[in-house]
C-alpha cells in the first residue's frame, strides 16, 4: 500500500469489476478501505501513468468481501467499464474516526514490533487482508514475520515510542538461532 505524500492521499482499492447495468464499481478494498470505503464522499482513480481524477461518490455500499461504489457522472455500465483495473484512493483527513482499539494501515506501518517473549521483532513493513482477517508484515533479523492482526495477539500501539506491542503463541515466530561456541 502506497501513500502519495504530496496529495496526501491514500490507496483504499482496486477497481476489480463492474455489477449491475447501472454503472457500480467493484472494489476490491486494502486493509484500510474496507474501513473508509463505506463512508467515502470522493474518492481518485489512479490510472496507469499515475494521472489522479476526483470523482464523487453517489453510493457506496459492502457487497460479500468487496465494495461496490457509484460514482457521480458515471452512472451507466459504459461508463464505468474502463475503469477496471485502477487504483482507488482517497484524501486522509477524509477517512472517517476510528475506535480507540481501530487502526488504519497509515498508523501501524513502520513501527517497531516488540514482543513480550522474544524481545523486537523488526518493523511493519506491509498489510495484506485474507477472509479471517488483516495480516501485518514484520521484517527484522528473524526474516519475515507474519502476525494476524487481531486481538490477543496485538496488545498496544505506542504512537509516541513508535512501537506496536504484540503477546505472540510460541510457533509463530521462528526461535532465535542459539549463537554456537567454537
Amino acid at each position: 500500500m502506497m501513500t502519495s505524500k504530496d496529495n496526501e492521499l491514500l490507496e483504499v482499492g482496486v477497481v476489480i469489476g463492474t455489477h449491475g447495468l447501472r454503472g457500480d464499481l467493484k472494489i476490491r478494498p486494502l486493509p484500510t478501505g474496507l474501513l473508509a470505503l463505506p463512508g467515502a464522499r470522493e474518492v481518485y482513480l489512479e490510472d496507469s501513468a499515475g494521472q489522479f481524477a476526483r470523482y464523487e461518490t453517489v453510493r457506496s455500499s459492502p457487497h460479500k468481501q468487496n465494495v461496490l461504489l457509484r460514482l457521480a457522472g458515471l452512472e451507466r455500465f459504459d461508463d464505468v467499464e474502463s475503469l477496471v483495473g485502477l487504483s482507488v484512493w482517497m484524501h486522509q483527513d477524509d477517512l472517517p474516526a476510528l475506535a480507540a482499539d481501530q487502526f488504519y494501515w497509515t498508523d501501524l506501518d513502520g513501527l517497531e514490533v516488540v514482543d513480550r517473549q522474544q524481545g523486537v521483532l523488526g518493523r511493519v513493513v506491509g498489510m495484506f487482508s485474507t477472509p479471517a482477517h488483516d495480516i501485518l508484515e514484520v521484517d527484522g533479523p528473524l526474516g519475515e514475520v507474519l502476525i494476524p492482526a487481531i486481538e490477543p495477539f496485538l496488545e498496544k500501539v505506542d504512537r509516541e515510542q513508535g512501537q506496536l506491542f504484540v503477546n505472540l503463541p510460541q510457533g509463530l515466530v521462528p526461535e532465535p538461532e542459539p549463537d554456537s561456541a567454537s
